[in-house]
């Protein structure tokens, strides 16, 4: 509106002071007056058209710094949303690398294997002296993993690794009392008791052995050597996987 009256206070100077005002002779007055208002009416009518495009310009302006402001906003919430996801990208891929870890330790732990035996599974039974000494545990407590054959007495390693073996014996002092620990028919450790007048004896040992796979261990009598056992379990024979090597 300022703009308007401005411009009109403009026009209407220069027609004050336009050249031969004074000097018109051929134009009755109101003529001329009518003739000058009509011209200042037309520009007025322009005038409208001007402001109604400047508020039309400012008001697109508006909306335009508007727009720009909510992109600016849409723009920060992108690269918020953009921060998040490469957190949670970091986080998944630190767990798939966890995950990972676990089924190669899955895949590298030590497989379940253990026994446990004694000689006799029904009634008395004495062994020895005889020409074949491998002892042979037929009552089996527990065979996970299947490393002893029962039929054998053998315990045969699944996998490389340090194993546990244990056993016991019991006797009669009439022979001798005892056995040997064998691994791929050679000696390792044994019980012992000679012929006495003590009646009986009991006897325990014990080894940790590095063994790969295929590796055999047995119980073997002494020579002229006999055991007994019956169901309360006197003679034993054990084993089992510490872990792998």
């Amino acid at each position: 509106m300022e703009f308007r009256s401005l411009l009109l206070l403009t026009i209407m100077g220069f027609l004050i002071v336009e050249p031969g005002f004074g000097e018109i002779a051929d134009l009755a007055m109101n003529d001329w007056l009518k003739t000058q208002m009509e011209t200042i009416m037309n520009i007025g009518e322009k005038l409208k058209y001007v402001e109604k495009y400047q508020n039309d310009i400012e008001a697109l302006e508006a909306r335009l710094n508007g727009t720009v402001e909510e992109l600016t906003e849409q723009k920060a919430e992108v690269t918020r949303l953009k921060k998040e996801n490469e957190d949670m990208q970091t986080r998944l891929n630190a767990t798939e690398e966890e995950i990972d870890k676990l089924k190669q330790s899955a895949r590298n732990a030590a497989p379940k294997i253990a026994f446990s035996a004694s000689l006799s599974n029904s009634g008395e039974i004495y062994k020895g002296p005889s020409t074949e000494k491998t002892l042979i545990f037929k009552r089996v407590f527990s065979n996970t993993g299947d490393g002893y054959n029962q039929d054998t007495g053998i315990f045969t390693a699944p996998v490389n690794g340090l194993y546990y073996f244990n056993f016991n014996t019991y006797g009669y002092n009439t022979h001798v009392i005892g056995a040997l620990l064998m691994k791929n028919g050679a000696h390792q450790i044994s019980t012992y008791d000679n012929v006495s007048t003590d009646g009986s004896d009991s006897s325990s040992n014990a080894a940790v052995l590095k063994l790969v796979a295929g590796d055999t261990v047995c119980m073997q009598l002494w020579e002229n050597g006999r055991v007994f056992d019956n169901l309360n379990g006197h003679t034993t024979f054990s084993g089992f996987l510490l872990f792998t090597v």
